[in-house]
């Protein structure tokens, strides 16, 4: 507490009956308002700092009993002590005071050593609960500043977590295709399509966070595959092939639901609706979900991207293929929710469509990689 002196509102219609109560209080210490109604008594309560109040029962208008039933629907005057000053000494009227919230009673004619104690006693009760209160607003701040703290720490982490996954899956395509643009792109492609299904934004946020690790496993496969500018051997397919599972072997035995998800979609991305895909030749609702949706998103970019073993193909052509794909290559409900949403579809590829100067180093890059290999692969044939 502080060392400011109590202040005591004093409710009497009689202005003889206030100066008398203030000649025994304010020797002890404490500071008296006056106020002669029971109107006045609760404008001022809500304009001061009141300790405790000392009001006479029978005033005309307002009654004590209705006043402290007034003082009590108040939250803030919860624990506020009220003395009820009267001449009525049945124990009904008693009971009264009692339902309607007061503290105690003084009984008219005051008795000064009994007026001193009671107020005493009810200042030491609230000093007390205010000291309660006080620690648990303390507390509560503190904890709303710890939570806040932990939240923006949380978020900090998940935000590095995020970066790291998309640093780490671009640089799983720094071999084999254009960088930032195509994670940018089919990741967008992915998420647009989860929430067209009806995912809600937490799964929709987690296809988007997770689809960039789908190609992860292509860090394992030989450039001399990766980058051939000519249609794979059955034996360099089955390497290619093996992507997947080295992506969902980087990324097992993580607990953290993110890198779990990126295993199962880097494992699955690859299936096929009718069971023609790989690794495992997962068929229909067998291929998790996660999956399915970025194996359209993967598709379709990787069909109106250029790959170093062919130019891109216009908008146009991919999505016949699709259509024809649809029940086969694809989940039906997937594609359905693809082409109604082609105008997003179209936003997010034209948003993402322009190449940095760094990528297009790095496609330049590919090329005279792909020359040297189509030319040391010639050599060693002749």
């Amino acid at each position: 507490m502080t060392n400011k002196k109590p202040l005591l509102l004093v409710v009497d219609d009689q202005i003889q009956n206030i100066e008398l109560l203030e000649a025994f209080l304010t020797p002890q210490g404490y500071d008296i308002i006056r106020a002669q109604s029971g109107k006045e008594a609760l404008a001022i309560l809500s304009g001061n700092d009141i300790d405790l109040i000392l009001l006479d029962v029978m005033m005309p208008g307002m009654d004590g009993f209705e006043v402290t039933r007034r003082v009590r629907e108040n939250p803030s005057f919860q624990l506020l002590p009220i003395i009820l000053v009267t001449a009525l000494r049945e124990i009904e009227d008693h009971v009264k005071g009692i339902e309607a919230g007061c503290d105690d009673f003084i009984s008219k004619p005051v008795d000064k050593p009994e007026l001193i104690a009671r107020v005493r006693a009810l200042l030491k009760v609230k000093a007390y609960h205010d000291l309660v209160q006080d620690y648990q607003n303390k507390m509560e701040l503190e904890i709303k500043i710890r939570t806040q703290e932990l939240q923006q720490s949380l978020t900090r982490t998940k935000a590095a977590s995020l970066e790291i996954i998309q640093r780490l899956s671009i640089a799983s395509e720094y071999k084999d295709e254009e960088t930032g643009n195509h994670i940018s792109r089919m990741s967008r492609y992915a998420a647009a399509v989860a929430r067209r299904m009806g995912l809600d934004e937490t799964m929709t946020e987690m296809v988007l966070s997770t689809a960039p690790m789908h190609d992860l496993g292509k860090i394992g496969i030989p450039d001399r595959i990766l980058l051939k500018p000519a249609k794979l051997s059955p034996l360099e397919w089955e390497i290619m092939k093996r992507h997947t599972l080295i992506g969902a072997e980087i990324l097992k035995g993580s607990e953290i639901e993110l890198i779990r998800t990126g295993e199962m979609i880097a494992r699955t991305h690859h299936e096929k609706w009718d069971g023609s895909g790989y690794p495992a030749g997962l068929r229909g609702e067998e291929i998790p979900l996660y999956g399915r949706i970025t194996a359209i998103a993967d598709v379709f970019d990787a069909m109106t991207s250029v790959r170093p073993y062919k130019e891109a193909f216009s908008v146009e052509k991919a999505l016949d293929l699709i259509r024809d794909e649809r029940g086969s290559h694809f989940d039906p409900a997937v594609v359905d929710a693809f082409f109604e949403i082609l105008d997003e579809i179209r936003a997010i590829k034209q948003q993402y469509e322009s190449c940095t100067q760094q990528e297009a180093e790095m496609l330049e890059l590919h090329k005279l990689l792909s020359q040297y290999l189509e030319n040391t692969t010639a050599s060693y044939s002749t």
